[in-house]
């Protein structure tokens, strides 16, 4: 609350905003198999849109996004049939 009323609101919101969006091309590069560097520069230089960037870049070949898919831990080959 002290915070927000000493920066304003809208300067917090652009705050979370930028870090999210560092956060987020960080996980998207590292997961494509481009490591978290590049994609942490990436964010926090371009914010929400360096994620959006990760999105679009393809993922190397045998990288997480291709093994075990966006989200998981589990590889797509070890999966049970439901």
């Amino acid at each position: 609350m002290i915070l927000a009323s000493t920066i304003g609101p809208t300067a917090l919101y652009l705050l979370f905003a930028w870090l999210a969006g560092a956060a987020a091309a960080s996980y998207l590069s590292r997961r494509k198999g481009y490591g978290e560097k590049p994609g942490l520069a990436t964010g926090l230089i371009l914010s929400l849109v360096g994620a959006l960037i990760w999105l679009l870049i393809p993922p190397r070949e045998n990288s997480d996004w291709k093994l075990k898919g966006p989200i998981g831990n589990e590889r797509r080959e070890n999966r049970r049939p439901s």
